[in-house]
């Protein structure tokens, strides 16, 4: 029962810590776009029009 009065205190402030990280996820945008990453991929990268590099003989 002793080892509750450390670990309860830790898990606590862990707890806490990780809602804090949470938080700053939420606040800077991290969870904005949620759809974008996903049809990104269907879509063609635009054309490369820059001409392939010469090598001197």
């Amino acid at each position: 029962m002793d080892a509750l009065i450390i670990l309860v205190p830790v898990a606590l402030l862990l707890g806490l810590i990780g809602l804090g990280g949470f938080l700053w996820a939420l606040r800077s945008g991290q969870y904005d776009d949620l759809d974008g990453a996903a049809s990104r991929i269907l879509f063609d990268d635009p054309p490369n029009n820059t001409p392939p590099r010469q090598t001197p003989p």
